[in-house]
């Protein structure tokens, strides 16, 4: 990185394990700017024309502070298999210019280079008030792009000899599902969304039991994910709605790909780790006893929902999620401000299990999965090392570089949130991912704290 006449520059180069044909293209696929921003310096599109070819635009909005600012860039200096470059029109800076190029190192393999120039605006005075900051977070941002750059393309090249697919997924628009859509697409897959909004490509409606057929018709899997968050207190409505959401609609998937003549090969479909119940420190496998709460109730209702699928020859994958971690929502993101204001602590006792796993290695096992014909039935979607609490949050604070020293009482949480604190923050789940590793997936983030660095962008 340097300073000069011309503007302030960063430049980060790093090795990639495909061609430059391969790197680009990924680049040039819809999804790739999704994958590449990432929740912890967020940027929403706005407005979008066009790819990254010459005269193609992208709006922007960008958190600045309290408020968010609209940032328009334009595409140039496209060069098929090797080079584009964003060019602001108007925004935050008063230039910048991102030269994305690809380099080959021979026939598996590539450099990718990001040169970024920019001026803050109010020279000189804004480099002065802003610049080590602004340095910092766009080093911060290119390190972490290339890492997940490298992840994705080394888990879709495992898989590539076997083509495209085309994949209908429920909920994409949630919390996974968008970033697992962004990854699919990134590989080459065609992705058909389904869900109640208008900007899906099927609609549905569970509750009322319609869902067009035409959306699994000539697709080779189905990742069903729909389901109401479970996040807030449980009253009796909300309880209906958690189980209804769940089982409704995956009765409703399963028995539509049941009556098809020409059925996807595989159906993933959301599942949880609290079908196991509150089981203190008992290992949990795949082949472990359920529970009996509410949770492991419902989940049982939820995998049972797809009978009709799985009598009908589809192999039926039941994804038990743990915890899953990243800043942009789920629990991480909730407890993410405290924890940075340096407030943060253990939740109730910090003695119960924590199984966990970052959005990236569940995006990974599901793609795994998706793939690999010898899993089906219940696979646990945990990192190997599940945590207590208490090492929970000592370990988020120590990354963070903050103390861990304001526990939240179990009395507090309980009277909060009532049951869901006993059903889901209190409860303690040990589950490993026995099914996962036995059939040779890869964690790229076995530990906690690794986790958290790549998902808060301290890597």
């Amino acid at each position: 990185m340097s300073a000069s006449g011309r503007g302030t520059e960063v430049l980060l180069r790093s090795e990639m394990p495909v061609s430059a044909e391969a790197l680009f293209a990924w680049h040039e696929r819809p999804g790739a700017f999704e994958r590449l921003s990432p929740a912890f310096m967020p940027a929403t599109v706005l407005e979008r024309s066009g790819g990254i070819r010459d005269g193609a635009r992208v709006v922007l909005g960008v958190p600045l502070g309290p408020l968010t600012t609209k940032w328009e860039i334009v595409h140039e200096g496209y060069q098929a298999g090797r080079q584009f470059r964003d060019v602001q029109v108007k925004g935050p800076f008063a230039r910048w210019e991102h030269t994305h190029r690809m380099e080959p190192l021979g026939a598996d393999a590539s450099v990718l280079e990001d040169h970024i120039v920019y001026e803050l605006p109010a020279a000189p005075f804004g480099e002065l008030v802003a610049g080590h900051f602004t340095r910092g977070k766009l080093e911060r941002l290119m390190r972490w792009r290339h890492a997940l750059t490298r992840l994705d393309l080394e888990r879709h090249a495992t898989f590539a000899s076997r083509g495209p697919l085309t994949i209908a997924i429920t909920g994409a628009s949630g919390f996974l599902g968008t970033a697992l859509v962004a990854f699919l697409r990134t590989g080459g897959h065609t992705v058909r969304t389904i869900g109640r909004g208008k900007g899906n490509d099927f609609q549905w409606d569970p509750s009322r039991g319609q869902l067009d057929a035409a959306a699994f018709a000539g697709a080779d899997a189905v990742i069903h994910l729909a389901g109401a968050s479970v996040a807030e207190r449980w009253t009796a409505e909300r309880k209906r709605a958690i189980r209804e959401s769940r089982v409704q609609s995956t009765r409703l998937v399963a028995e539509t790909l049941a009556k098809m003549s020409s059925r996807p090969a595989v159906l993933l479909c959301g599942s949880a780790v609290g079908i196991y119940g509150d089981r203190g420190d008992a290992v949990l496998e795949e082949s472990s006893a359920l529970g009996e709460d509410f949770l492991a109730d419902v989940g049982k209702e939820w995998e049972g929902a797809t009978a009709a699928a799985r009598d009908a020859g589809v192999r039926v994958v039941h994804l038990r999620t743990g915890i899953v971690l990243n800043p942009g929502g789920g629990a991480l993101g909730k407890m993410l401000l405290p924890f940075q204001a340096g407030v943060g602590g253990k939740l109730g006792s910090g003695k119960q299990w924590m199984s966990w796993i970052s959005r990236e290695d569940w995006i990974g096992a599901a793609h795994f999965a998706l793939h690999t014909a010898s899993l089906q039935g219940a696979v646990n979607l945990t990192a190997p090392e599940p945590v207590t609490g208490a090492t929970f949050a000592s370990t988020l604070a120590r990354v963070l570089h903050r103390p861990a020293l304001f526990p939240v009482p179990t009395i507090a949480l309980t009277t909060m949130f009532g049951e869901m604190a006993r059903g889901t923050i209190l409860a303690s789940q040990r589950a490993l991912p026995r099914a996962l590793e036995d059939a040779g997936f890869r964690f790229a983030h076995p530990t906690l704290a690794s986790a958290l660095r790549f998902e808060l962008g301290l890597l």
